[in-house]
């Protein structure tokens, strides 16, 4: 029997037995389940401006944790070895939320202030987020979700009450670049809409030559995300050869510099990235 999956526009019909396009849920007898949940591949204390986040709490620490699974392809994806893999592909260590919330708390002498979500897709596994999450508030601790914002509109509501910030990656401003690594340009602008409307919200776009990188799409995009607030903070970020994209040359500095130049015109805070 086939199960319905609906956290991401994807709705991927999946077989008894087997995984969904994320490789993060599964059909068990009919139901649609979390099979990565509380399984992280990925642990470390990080510098808050690493998911990239700016302007939330800047120059504090923050526990990254990420498991296995994406609901896009990529092509140029900096964590493919855990974001397109499954439980078999993987090595990963089975951390409940009580643990994890619990070693947030730990290390907050050391200048930890929450968990943050990232290293692969969160929100395909949004339960263990959602748990986790809630415990780590309770702890008086904050929580930060780095997202592709390609979920569903229920998904974010499960998460928003336990969500301070968000990274966001808008990765061009186009269906068919969209379209072209598995997501809906449509689902990510909703997301971002309604997520600003609720916590601190930054936007990343990493750069790629050829890709994504006209001027005319970048102004589009830019007109956008101030016509919702233009302090909204914006990561111009360089692209260099990753996974099935290492043929491709690294942006150009002078592009980034321009892209973030055109970008402050409308928008109060813009950042440049590896550069």
């Amino acid at each position: 029997m086939k199960a319905e999956c609906n956290v991401c526009p994807r709705h991927c019909r999946i077989a008894d037995g087997a995984a969904g396009f994320c490789k993060a849920r599964k059909n068990e007898q009919g139901q649609v389940v979390c099979k990565s949940y509380g399984r992280l591949t990925a642990l470390a204390l990080d510098p808050i401006e690493k998911k990239p986040l700016r302007r939330f709490h800047p120059g504090s620490l923050i526990l990254s944790a990420g498991s296995y699974g994406c609901n896009m392809r990529c092509s140029f994806c900096q964590n493919h070895s855990i974001s397109m893999n499954g439980e078999e592909d993987t090595v990963w260590r089975f951390m409940p939320p009580e643990d994890l919330a619990a070693e947030a708390v730990m290390l907050r002498e050391k200048g930890n202030i929450g968990v943050a979500f990232t290293y692969n897709e969160p929100c395909v596994g949004f339960e263990y987020v959602r748990d986790t999450a809630r415990l780590v508030h309770e702890a008086g601790m904050k929580n930060v979700l780095v997202t592709n914002g390609c979920a569903e509109g229920w998904v974010l509501d499960e998460l928003l009450p336990h969500i301070d910030a968000m990274n966001i990656d808008l990765k061009a401003f186009t269906e068919g670049f969209y379209r072209r690594h598995g997501g809906s340009l449509e689902t990510v602008k909703a997301f971002i809409k309604k997520a600003a409307a609720s916590c601190h919200v930054e936007l990343t776009t990493l750069v790629i030559p050829g890709e994504n990188d006209d001027m005319q799409e970048l102004k589009r995009m830019v007109s956008w995300i101030a016509g919702i607030s233009p302090k909204i903070p914006l990561h111009v970020s360089r692209f260099f050869p990753q996974w099935k994209m290492t043929r491709r040359d690294a942006t150009d500095i002078s592009t980034i510099y321009g892209i973030a130049e055109m970008a402050a015109k409308q928008l109060k805070y813009v950042y440049t990235g590896n550069c």
